[in-house]
């Protein structure tokens, strides 16, 4: 693994929030990342079903460790937008997988697929800022 594909890796490994909902990142490589998470009983909407802000934090995750592989700078979203698909149950392995769209300047578009085994749950788009170098 190169320098600059660690730096997702080590910002993961310090990401409380992500860690403690179980996520895993799989894969952080130039533009992409993989990150799973089984969908667990406290992730439960009334309605039985994956809460959507569960759905969408694991996207938003993916999509972070994308923005951060090329160890530009820190990165952050700037916005994103989810379209939910298809419901998930509990037990459910959810894998996001982000893939950068284009960068320009500071700013940057990626898209993210969360599925259940081939099956689609979601898709998110997400934008980008960097806003400092590391150094």
């Amino acid at each position: 693994m190169s320098a600059r594909n660690e730096t997702a890796w080590r910002m993961f490994e310090a990401d409380r929030a992500s860690k403690n909902l179980g996520m895993r990142l799989v894969e952080a490589t130039e533009g992409r990342a993989v990150v799973e998470m089984t969908v667990g009983p406290l992730m439960l909407n009334g309605h039985g079903i994956a809460h959507g802000g569960f759905v969408f934090t694991l996207a938003d995750t993916a999509f972070a460790c994308a923005c951060n592989v090329d160890g530009r700078g820190v990165t952050v979203a700037s916005g994103a937008d989810v379209t939910f698909v298809a419901s998930a149950r509990e037990g459910d392995l959810l894998v996001a997988t982000a893939q950068e769209r284009t960068v320009f300047g500071r700013s940057g578009l990626y898209d993210v697929t969360v599925r259940r085994g081939e099956e689609v749950v979601a898709e998110f788009r997400g934008r980008s800022r960097t806003l400092s170098p590391r150094g």
